[in-house]
């Protein structure tokens, strides 16, 4: 029997889209996050609760979102610090 994928080397593991959307609008505000991310569900009318809804039945959106994130941990939160 194999041993279960570690997640050591996932800077992802443990944080819920909800945890990464949250941050991310508090970091850019929905504007912003519209620029950077061009979907309709943060242009027109956003919330967490819609936005989240879209994104869960979304892949290539939640790529994006996930991705944003990662650059956000990586390069904006530091210079916020």
């Amino acid at each position: 029997m194999s041993e279960p994928r570690k997640q050591a080397n996932n800077p992802l593991h443990g944080i819920t889209l909800e945890r990464m959307l949250t941050e991310l609008v508090e970091a850019y505000g929905w504007d912003d996050l519209s620029f950077r991310i061009r979907i309709n569900c943060f242009a027109k009318d956003p919330s967490v609760k819609s936005s989240l809804k879209f994104l869960r039945r979304t892949g290539w959106a939640r790529k994006k979102v996930e991705e944003l994130y990662l650059y956000y941990l990586e390069f904006d939160k530091k210079e916020e610090e």
